[in-house]
């Protein structure tokens, strides 16, 4: 590879750039991230990149953009190698990316964000001037946001629609996107991948967009490459490939049951109208001080999954907290199998309620507790784990061996710390502690977020099989997709009430995004 800066001494190139990795090798000790990746990027084009977690994606663009230096093969820009040591010479060469978590100051304005995304920002600024530039540049994107507000005032889908304003205020040649719709609605996420698509049709820009969604992929993208442990395993046009033929090649196998570009008919749910769970007028404040669920009520049926969409930050999390037992109920009352529930311990046990929260080693483990340990704190003082006063630590590890085998645990062993097991298999490990048994009610929070796709498609079916066995599932997430292809009713949170209910077979996406904007 070359050392020298882009074009030497000529000035910067504009417009989109073509982008091509050859044989690209990313080591990290003796684990090998990427291996011979070669990936050719039009100019012009928006490319997406597929893969499940730890499969390179984040690795690739990561060398691309600055981050990393690839031990192995060549990166060229507009069919030119190139050396691309630090993020300043990623910039110098037009390269531009859009992180998945927000790099805003939140104690800055929208101006200042902006200004200070170009890295130069001068002693003295003259703000008449900078705030007509400011304003101008806005008038050229459908995105409009007050320039003295601040990130710490905006919704979560306005945040992202600021960190994507950064990079196009700088003009990027190559515009990377890191899964950049994950906290938009489904009207957000049109309009900002609709302006990307806009933006890379006209010429000035080529989009490199890393994204779990088929539907995107289908809808915005021009090309795919789908990356399979570090390995570039196929590569194709968009209008040549289905969602199918791409979750087949993401995970080496037949994808039964892939996402598809469109809600899936669920199975439908038995007509007893028995209530398993039900919730009325419930009032929950949130850590600022506020109520974050305001008079909220629903019922959950035998044999249901009920979702709860939203976008994140409007009470979902302090329903689940509420209903759980891990933050106090202002008002309302809460009832399983029509008695009185108050999440206690003894309450769980015997009106057989379980949770899965998310991120559950945070929420529902004890880190440097091992496995064993982690598996028996629901039951550790009950029969067979324990007996006359005794807790049989043998017992523990033994079930513990058993639940490792048949939920396909990777651990070095029941006597490992939790916290040294990868998220899918923490949330394996607490799948197989709250499943086990007869349960009434299951409260599960966007169970499967950052899983890879085989865990994904795994914690699916044992949710569809607790809700066949006659459990009532209350299913919060934040992926629409999940809840259509899941639930038998999906209904709408926004600012801490539900607005909107509808059977999920006859779900309209966008009608459900309206609400969840609050467009209604």
């Amino acid at each position: 590879m070359t050392e020298d800066a882009p074009i030497g001494g000529l000035p910067p190139a504009t417009g989109a750039l073509a982008l091509d990795t050859y044989d690209m090798g990313m080591r990290f000790g003796s684990f090998q991230a990427l291996q011979g990746v070669s990936m050719k990027v039009a100019p012009g084009t928006v490319h997406a990149l597929l893969g499940e977690n730890g499969a390179g994606k984040s690795t690739l663009v990561k060398c691309v953009a600055g981050f990393q230096r690839p031990t192995s093969g060549s990166i060229l820009i507009d069919w030119r190698e190139q050396a691309i040591p630090n993020p300043v010479v990623a910039r110098t060469l037009g390269i531009g990316m859009v992180y998945q978590h927000f790099t805003l100051a939140p104690g800055m304005t929208v101006a200042e964000n902006l200004l200070l995304a170009g890295g130069q920002t001068p002693g003295v600024i003259d703000w008449k001037r900078q705030r007509a530039d400011l304003a101008q540049f806005l008038k050229t994107t459908p995105f409009q946001l007050d320039l003295d507000a601040r990130p710490q005032e905006l919704a979560a889908g306005e945040k992202q629609k600021l960190e994507l304003l950064k990079q196009l205020y700088l003009k990027p040649r190559l515009l990377i996107l890191d899964e950049p719709t994950s906290v938009l609605t489904p009207q957000e996420a049109d309009e900002v991948l609709g302006h990307v698509r806009e933006f890379a049709r006209s010429g000035q820009c080529t989009v490199l967009i890393i994204t779990h969604k088929f539907r995107e992929v289908m809808a915005y993208a021009d090309d795919v490459t789908v990356l399979r442990r570090g390995q570039a395993v196929h590569h194709c046009a968009v209008a040549d490939t289905t969602p199918a033929l791409l979750a087949q090649a993401m995970v080496g196998g037949a994808a039964e049951g892939a996402e598809s570009a469109g809600p899936v008919t669920p199975v439908e749910a038995p007509a007893s109208g028995e209530v398993s769970l039900a919730v009325e007028g419930l009032q929950v404040m949130g850590d600022r001080g506020t109520l974050a669920v305001q008079d909220l009520s629903l019922a959950v049926a035998r044999g249901e999954i009920l979702g709860v969409a939203g976008v994140s930050g409007n009470g979902q999390r302090e329903l689940v907290e509420a209903l759980v037992g891990q933050r106090p109920r202002s008002a309302g009352t809460v009832s399983v199998q029509g008695q009185p529930y108050a999440a206690r311990r003894e309450e769980n046990h015997r009106l057989k309620v379980r949770s899965l929260p998310e991120e559950p080693l945070r929420n529902a483990c004890v880190g440097d507790l091992s496995v064993a340990e982690n598996m028996a704190l629901r039951d550790f003082d009950r029969a067979p784990l324990c007996s006359g006063g005794r807790l049989r630590f043998g017992q523990w590890r033994s079930r513990a061996r058993e639940w490792i085998a048949g939920y396909g645990i990777k651990t070095q062993g029941e006597d490992a710390p939790i916290r040294s097991l990868s998220g899918g298999n923490v949330q394996r490990a607490v799948l197989a502690r709250e499943l086990h048994g007869d349960i009434n009610v299951l409260i599960a929070a966007n169970p499967v977020f950052g899983l890879d796709f085989a865990a994904v498609k795994e914690i699916h079916t044992r949710l569809r099989g607790v809700r066949n066995q006659g459990g009532a599932v209350l299913l919060i997430s934040e992926d629409l997709d999940e809840l259509l292809e899941l639930a038998d009713r999906i209904v709408v949170m926004s600012e801490g009430r539900i607005v909107f209910e509808t059977p999920a077979a006859s779900a309209d996406r966008h009608e459900i995004g309206a609400h969840m904007g609050g467009g209604h």
